[in-house]
């Protein structure tokens, strides 16, 4: 949102004042937070104090590295909730220190500074390392300010505010070459410099401007972020009004925002996470192949079990069958019945695939809200379980279920109810929850049981209550790390209910990139884990479309094959072909290749859980900070720290990729190549851009796999160990299928390796060096 009309005009239809003077700095009784009372035009003498308004900051140290800074103009405005769920695992200890000098008055938390200027009439508050080793950003002239729309005339207007929009912002400054990246899920460009953004969840596909999952915090390549403190719609403009500075703006009293330095990105995402919560774990059998029915596909018990019986034939191991909606009765979505027409004996069937090897793990999709054909909507609507209009009525419309209620997660016996039929679910054989849905929640004219809530708050909210639920049930049955979901909708804090696919997605080499930009971009806001439909959901792929999709699927986290009116199993995608590199073939390939990753993967897995880091589809300049061109990058990623990979979006194999500086080795053919530079690499469909990070002991599981055997087998019996220019003393440590680490792959002296721990079996070494 636009307040000015160029530099010099205000924009019309709207008032906008800024907080012109520092007035007066206070110190806070705890020591631990500084009070700015900042009037909106410079006071001189006495009589300037009179018929204005004043803006309060409040500039609080929380841990060390991270300092929050709110703005707020009535303070006797309610505090409504919901509230994001801050410090879930408790709030690290804070040594604030508060001093004075010729610079000013400065709040220090740890490694982070904040310099409020000692001129009264200069408005000039900078944010800086502590040692004085950087700049990060500042607030300088009409950089914090209010609003109103429409425009008033008279100061008497605000008697009554009832058809006034009344806004707080914050203008903070962007250096020179600064990228910004992160605020969830998007699928345009990775830097977001020049963009306008409204955080606000919204089903629009992955080619628009709207996203699924807004995450209210944004990574500067400068060596912070920023986390927005509010759940509701956050409207940013990012070099997009001006140039130099990132605009941050609510319909509210109050903003209140936490500025987070690492000094590296890496340190950043963990710092955020202590805020909002670390990723959960992941299971290891969650890595392997998920087949899905597809969405409006024709299908039934026997096209369930003859896809799995074909995958199997072809050596494919399904680790996950899902089936998605039409597992329910057309017009129930979703009343947690089986349609009794194709499923007789959905219990029977799950227990029959399991026992039979076809698959290890069973998801059902489900969703918030009961369509009204449905028995269960009545039932639902009499106990009060369903959101209502401020006049009573149950809150329906058409759009997507015939008279659909939405659940009120804020009624805690809705959500006993919910979980009830959840916990039926699991009874059946079901292990596994897609939580599809939660991003259109209605704002107006609506009442929440819970009458403290602001539906404006709940807009973007009700994502981490639904969630949460959900999740928390599987816990319950399943065990602590053996839950999963798979999500389409978060906010901040969602990271903590794994995991995410990237929503409705074309099947074009256009599509296939803005899914990378989506992944690339969640994986700055502390979602370790993440997914999308292979092949593209809408439409139905061409054969090199799917192939090349395969590829960069089973190099995410995690990876589902899934379609909205066509199936995804790959002898129907070529009608079975028989050349060398067909569509079953390359899906062998890559599931064969994502196998024998996991012990790499689960390490990795555990470090990025624990750090708040994602697994794959890791942004290049969490890696390499310091290198520029690596902010840019949107084509290719990290797959934990050691792998780097690139997608191949054209059917001839052509593709560019850059290596940051050091040594990389080829993961397929042992070549040395001394980076940073661009390089053109041409792939057929069984390989793609793949390449190890110098001084990296690779350590890769068996080839060969057991009747039954899927992603949560014994890796640490032996296997092959591939040192790419290493080091002695490098290392290498194994973690066995719950996580836990077993033992170290160390390199010797002469070169050799030695194992350290409890590791078994006969390990297989390669050496490249150059």
């Amino acid at each position: 949102m636009k307040f000015r009309d160029g530099m010099w005009l205000v924009a019309e239809g709207k008032t906008v004042q800024y907080a012109e003077d520092i007035y007066a700095v206070t110190e806070r009784e705890d020591g631990k937070a500084l009070n700015l009372l900042c009037p909106t035009r410079k006071v001189y003498s006495r009589g300037d104090t009179l018929n204005l308004s004043t803006l309060n900051i409040e500039i609080e140290a929380q841990f060390d590295g991270v300092i929050s800074l709110e703005v707020c103009h009535f303070s006797g405005s309610l505090r409504r909730g919901p509230n994001f769920d801050l410090y879930p695992d408790g709030r690290p200890a804070c040594d604030a220190l508060i001093g004075k000098s010729s610079k000013g008055t400065t709040i220090a938390s740890g490694a982070l500074s904040v310099t409020v200027h000692p001129n009264q009439h200069t408005f000039d508050i900078r944010f800086h390392a502590t040692d004085g080793s950087k700049e990060l950003t500042s607030l300088l002239s009409r950089s914090v300010g209010l609003a109103y729309s429409p425009a008033i005339g008279s100061p008497k207007q605000v008697e009554d505010i009832s058809n006034l929009k009344h806004y707080i912002f914050t203008q903070t400054e962007l250096g020179v070459g600064e990228t910004i990246h992160g605020l969830g899920e998007r699928f345009g460009a990775f830097n977001r410099i020049g963009q306008n953004i409204e955080v606000w969840n919204e089903d629009g596909g992955t080619s628009s401007e709207q996203a699924y999952k807004n995450i209210s915090f944004w990574m500067s390549s400068r060596g912070y972020g920023v986390f927005i403190d509010t759940p509701e719609k956050i409207d940013l403009e990012i070099g997009s009004e001006r140039c130099c500075r990132l605009q941050t703006a609510v319909e509210s009293q109050r903003l209140k925002w936490y500025i987070i330095y690492g000094p590296t990105p890496k340190e950043v995402l963990t710092k955020y996470c202590i805020l909002t919560g670390k990723p959960g774990k992941v299971p290891a059998w969650s890595f392997g192949l998920w087949l899905s029915t597809s969405f409006t596909t024709n299908y039934d018990e026997k096209t369930v079990t003859y896809f799995l019986e074909e995958m199997r034939a072809r050596d494919i191991p399904v680790e996950v069958f899902h089936y998605d909606c039409f597992w329910l009765r057309a017009f129930h979505w979703c009343d947690f019945v089986f349609d009794s027409t194709y499923f007789p004996d959905p219990t029977g069937q799950m227990s029959r695939l399991k026992s039979a090897n076809l698959t290890n793990k069973v998801s059902v999709w489900t969703n918030p809200y009961v369509g009204q054909a449905s028995p269960v909507f009545k039932y639902a609507a009499e106990k009060g379980y369903l959101l209502k209009r401020m006049n009573g009525d149950v809150w329906q419309w058409d759009l997507w279920q015939t008279g659909m209620g939405l659940v009120d997660f804020t009624n805690p016996a809705a959500v006993k109810w919910f979980e009830g039929c959840l916990e039926r679910l699991y009874d059946m054989g079901v292990d596994c929850i897609k939580t599809d849905f939660g991003e259109r929640i209605p704002t107006k004219g609506v009442k929440w049981f819970d009458d403290k809530v602001d539906p404006e708050r709940m807009h973007n909210f009700y994502a981490f209550i639904y969630n949460k639920i959900v999740y928390e049930t599987l816990q319950k049955r399943y065990g602590k790390d053996q839950a999963i979901l798979f999500a389409r909708t978060a906010c901040a804090g969602t990271q903590r209910f794994p995991l995410c696919w990237g929503g409705d997605c074309e099947s074009t080499p256009s599509a296939l990139a803005e899914s990378v930009r989506g992944g690339l971009s969640l994986g700055l806001a502390g979602f370790s884990s993440w997914s999308c439909d292979i092949g593209g959901f809408e439409g139905s792929p061409p054969p090199w479309i799917y192939k090349r999709w395969v590829t960069f699927g089973l190099l995410c986290s995690h990876s589902r094959l899934h379609g909205s009116n066509s199936y995804r199993v790959p002898w129907l995608i070529d009608n079975d072909s028989a050349d060398p590199e067909n569509c079953t073939q390359v899906l062998r390939t890559w599931v064969n290749l994502k196998r024998r990753l996991m012990p790499y993967l689960f390490a990795q897995a555990r470090e990025s859980i624990e750090n708040g880091w994602p697994i794959s589809l890791r942004a290049m300049g969490l890696e390499f900070p310091d290198d520029p061109t690596a902010w840019l990058l949107d084509r290719q990623f990290m797959v934990g720290s050691q792998l780097l990979a690139a997608p191949v979006f054209t059917e001839s194999g052509e593709v560019e990729i850059y290596l940051p500086a050091g040594k990389w080795t080829s993961f397929w053919d042992g070549e040395v190549v001394q980076g940073p530079g661009w390089r053109m690499e041409k792939h057929g469909f069984l390989s793609c851009p793949l390449w190890v990070k110098e001084r990296t002991v690779l350590v890769l599981g068996r080839v060969e796999r057991g009747v039954g055997e899927g992603f949560e087998y014994d890796w640490v019996s032996g296997g092959e160990v591939r040192l790419c220019n290493v080091k002695a003393g490098d290392k290498s440590t194994v973690v066995d299928t719950r996580g836990e680490a077993v033992g170290d792959v160390v390199v010797a002296e002469d070169g050799g390796i030695r194992e350290e721990g409890n590791l078994r079996g006969e390990w297989k070494v390669v050496s490249f060096k150059k």
